[in-house]
């Protein structure tokens, strides 16, 4: 079962824009909890219990419960608005879900033992296409990240969504078609331009043996028409 943290909330009366800023005015955060075929509860936060939990890895992989009043309400954050200059949290929306819900949420990918890699070892690149999978999962066995071992993987291998091992009851939301989450890619060198280089060196002397040239003979005019 999934780690489930609780928050604490406490109901708003009205909904609106005005008593979403009159909330905030007041040193809390506004935020609703809708979904699983039930009425919409308006409530209200504490800004230090909700930063923790969003400025940590993961937010919106994780289910909660939020407990107002003697009711307790198992959601998913669904969306988090933050103020344009502070970054602080403005508002929130939580999705209401129970025990038999399917969600699709993005996991983040974790890449291990790159120290084993023979690719990465040789001089090869870690190529991730995609740093999180998005996933069908249960809220009570939603994993917080994914696992993909890097041992033995060779320069010019690809690592395929049919290759990554996900959690019990979890799947892709992408069944059409095998995706590909990272490669081992080769190392790209720029290529030195020597000879470009070596002909332009070349032109420059010829132009300053040019100008050399001519600064004697200037020099020796000079002197005989003083003469």
């Amino acid at each position: 079962m999934a780690d489930i943290s609780t928050i604490s909330a406490e109901v708003r009366e009205r909904a609106g824009k005005g008593a979403a800023r009159a909330t905030r005015r007041s040193g809390r955060v506004p935020a609703v909890i809708y979904g699983d075929k039930k009425e919409p509860v308006l409530v209200s936060i504490d800004p230090i219990q909700l930063t923790k939990y969003v400025k940590r890895g993961g937010f919106f992989s994780h289910v909660y419960d939020v407990e107002v009043g003697s009711d307790k309400h198992m959601v998913i954050p669904r969306d988090v608005q933050l103020h344009p200059v502070s970054d602080k949290v403005i508002h929130i929306d939580f999705l209401r879900v129970n025990k038999d819900s399917r969600l699709a949420v993005e996991v983040p990918i974790h890449f291990t033992n790159e120290e084993e890699c023979p690719g990465i070892k040789s001089g090869g690149v870690l190529n991730i296409v995609r740093h999180t999978l998005e996933l069908m999962v249960s809220p009570l066995a939603m994993p917080e990240f994914i696992e993909i071992d890097l041992t033995g993987r060779e320069i010019g291998d690809s690592i395929h969504i049919s290759q990554v091992a996900l959690p019990e009851g979890t799947r892709p939301v992408i069944t059409d078609r095998d995706f590909t989450v990272a490669t081992v890619a080769a190392p790209t060198v720029a290529p030195v331009e020597d000879e470009v280089v070596e002909g332009e060196e070349g032109e420059e002397g010829a132009e300053g043996a040019e100008g050399a040239e001519g600064a004697e003979g200037g020099e020796g005019t000079e002197e005989k028409s003083e003469d």
